[in-house]
């Protein structure tokens, strides 16, 4: 009997997504230090905060950072690993004839995964300079012209490989729109989405005008590619599948919108706070909670559609728990950390800001507890299918003999 591949064998760019949701993993244990560590001085926590809260707090203090600074190093590990292995691999494989037969199909918008998950590593490798570097911000104003000009590369190469796509289906045809009975082709927005936050950074952390100015115009111009493509796809796949039904494999493609949202979500705040440091615009905690609450709500309404529709196609049956193995079942992680990871901006600079909820109290911890319990849920996914695709693989069970 031949021995049994494992899935990851068999390539397709949406293994990207392994990378993708691993980092994401990272950024919602940043969320404990950025929402709980104190970090007078500056927007966001660094490592002379965390140390000096470590030294000054409690067991529990010191037990929540010592956990989050694990999982940031764990899953970044995790990341920056898959995204190695993910360049190797498409390397070879682009060679082959799967990729010439990609090319040739709706699935060519696959690719964009690439550009996102570089995108989400370079965010992460900003995560991990906060929290591991001592001295940074004290040189960050060098670092994010840096930092831009990397996510101008990315944006670029996103650009490239779109633009083939379109040159090809809008020239010479050939989109199959039965075929788009899903929300895959949303992907490129999540992409360009992701290009577009970390364009943002500068915006929000510097206090040079100029840098601030700069982000902020290119920022904005890859959160508007990012809403004309998504509303486009959006309008484009719920035609498909009311006339042809939802794909079933590519089904957890339904609730792409969710990190969609999230990450736009903070590309806004991360404007609107630079925009009022540098230019007054004024910073009214009510209209930040009225706008986080409408994107929660998106999120909430488009979880449930999603869940229904995964509950009524059987896919978990067939590619969680079943024989049958999908790399799209890594888009089921991005869902879940991008509500975590919004439930904790909803709480912390929507509810607690605005005077609702009190920081730390009850009701925080209660709604606290949902962000973490969707991370939680996550990790076991994330771990879970790691080690359905890459794991060594296991022979078929014997049948007795009669």
């Amino acid at each position: 009997m031949p021995t049994p591949a494992r899935p990851a064998n068999s390539y397709s760019p949406q293994y990207f997504l392994a990378a993708l949701g691993a980092g994401g993993l990272a950024v919602t244990f940043f969320m404990w230090l950025m929402f709980w560590v104190p970090h007078p001085g500056q927007p966001v926590p660094v490592f002379e905060d965390i140390a000096a809260a470590f030294a000054s707090g409690g067991a529990l203090m010191r037990g929540m950072i010592a956990a989050a600074m694990t999982g940031i190093a764990a899953f970044a590990f995790l990341s920056i690993r898959l995204l190695i292995w993910n360049l190797r691999t498409l390397s070879a494989w682009k060679r082959g004839e799967g990729y010439e037969k990609l090319r040739s199909t709706n699935a060519e918008t696959q690719l964009m995964a690439l550009p996102l998950a570089l995108a989400m590593t370079v965010n992460v490798g900003f995560v991990l300079g906060l929290v591991f570097v001592p001295g940074l911000w004290s040189v960050v104003e060098y670092l994010f012209p840096l930092a831009m000009i990397a996510f101008a590369a990315i944006g670029v190469l996103a650009f490239r490989i779109m633009g083939q796509f379109l040159g090809r289906v809008l020239v010479k045809g050939g989109f199959n729109c039965a075929a788009n009975n899903s929300f895959g082709q949303i992907l490129p927005a999540f992409a360009f989405a992701m290009v577009g936050v970390g364009m943002a950074a500068p915006a929000a952390l510097s206090t040079n005008p100029a840098t601030a100015g700069v982000a902020l115009v290119l920022s904005t111009f890859f959160l508007v590619t990012a809403g004309l493509i998504a509303a486009i796809a959006l309008i484009l796949g719920i035609r498909a599948m009311m006339e042809n039904g939802a794909s079933i494999e590519t089904a957890p493609t339904l609730m792409i919108v969710i990190p969609l949202v999230t990450v736009l979500g903070i590309l806004s705040l991360r404007q609107s706070h630079g925009m009022d440091v540098h230019f007054a615009t004024g910073h009214v905690a009510g209209e930040t909670l009225a706008w986080l609450t409408r994107l929660l709500s998106v999120q909430v309404l488009f979880g449930i559609f999603g869940l229904f529709m995964l509950a009524r196609l059987g896919y978990a049956a067939r590619f969680l728990f079943g024989r049958e193995n999908s790399p799209g079942a890594y888009a089921l992680v991005c869902p879940g950390v991008g509500f975590a990871v919004m439930i904790h901006f909803w709480l912390n600079q929507g509810l607690v800001a605005a005077g609702l909820v009190e920081k730390f109290g009850p009701v925080f911890w209660a709604i606290t507890a949902v962000a973490l319990t969707a991370q939680a849920a996550m990790i076991w996914l994330v771990l879970h299918l790691n080690r359905r695709h890459f794991g060594a693989p296991r022979p078929a069970a014997a049948v007795p003999a009669e």
